[in-house]
């Protein structure tokens, strides 16, 4: 697969999505700025905070910039914040947010950090993953044309809208690549 794809590196785990990006076969670079989007046939947003990358996002045009991408068909996955910054809406926040995956998410919806936990669940396309939940969200509500991808004890934790992507947990803290072939497929 001959597919170079950004990932978002100001904060958080992007890292782990590179790696896991070239293990499954993949080209990846890092993305921080306008200019380094331009270069990329696809995004990741990886976890993180996702109140400060947002306020990065803004402040130096990336989130704008992306948007803007995604609205000319490029594919785009969010990974825990990821989709928080995706989202069209987030329950109790005026954050900023890119809102171009139409759903409504809420934020630490399984707990604080020391909740975090790992679990088995089936993602729609891949089969049975192992789910890593770190302060995770969950989606609360999705608009026509989401399509729900994996639920985790009946919340719903994966969605799709055509190029776009969100999901609640994060696979690249795996070595299962399935869900990062899916996505350089998409």
């Amino acid at each position: 697969m001959d597919r170079l794809v950004g990932v978002v590196g100001i904060q958080g785990d992007f890292a782990k999505h590179v790696e896991a990006i070239e293990r499954a076969g993949g080209q990846a670079r890092l993305v921080r700025t306008p200019e380094e989007l331009e270069f990329v046939d696809r995004l990741i947003i990886p976890g993180g905070e996702s109140t400060t990358v947002g306020l990065l996002m803004e402040r130096f045009g990336l989130g704008a910039a992306i948007t803007g991408r995604v609205g000319q068909g490029m594919p785009v996955w969010g990974t825990c914040m990821g989709m928080i910054l995706l989202a069209a809406q987030i329950e109790d926040s005026d954050q900023y947010r890119l809102g171009i995956l139409d759903v409504t998410v809420r934020r630490n919806a399984f707990g604080a950090q020391v909740h975090s936990f790992e679990d088995d669940l089936e993602f729609e396309g891949v089969g049975r993953v192992r789910g890593v939940f770190i302060r995770a969200p969950i989606v609360t509500s999705t608009e026509p044309g989401v399509e729900v991808l994996s639920r985790y004890d009946d919340q719903v934790v994966a969605v799709r809208q055509g190029r776009i992507v969100g999901t609640s947990f994060h696979p690249e803290l795996t070595d299962d690549t399935r869900i990062h072939r899916w996505f350089l497929a998409l």
